[in-house]
C-alpha cells in the first residue's frame, strides 16, 4: 500500500477493523463512568484499528470497495473514471 492508501486486502477485513475500532471508541466513552480514566486506554486501540480517524476508515472502505473496479485517468486536461 502506498502513501495515502487506506484500503484493506478485503472488504470483510476492513469491516472487521471498523467493528473493532468503533467498538473500542464507543467502549472508551461508555465505560468512562464505570472504570474512570482507565477506559481511555481503549482509544489507542480504536485509532490503530481505524488507521487514525473514522474519516480515514471511511475513505479506506471506499478504496477497498472500488479497488480493481474503477480506474482514473487524466489526459489533455480532462480526467475520467472508467470501470
Amino acid at each position: 500500500m502506498g502513501d495515502g492508501d487506506f484500503a484493506s486486502v478485503s472488504v470483510a477485513r476492513h469491516l472487521t477493523r471498523g467493528a473493532i475500532g468503533f467498538g473500542a471508541l464507543i467502549g472508551a466513552v461508555a465505560l468512562l463512568p464505570v472504570t474512570g480514566p482507565w477506559s481511555l486506554l481503549l482509544l489507542p486501540v480504536a485509532f490503530a484499528a481505524l488507521r487514525g480517524c473514522p474519516a480515514c476508515w471511511a475513505v479506506g472502505l471506499v478504496q477497498t470497495v472500488s479497488r480493481g473496479r474503477l480506474r482514473g485517468s487524466c489526459a489533455d486536461g480532462r480526467c475520467t473514471v472508467t470501470r
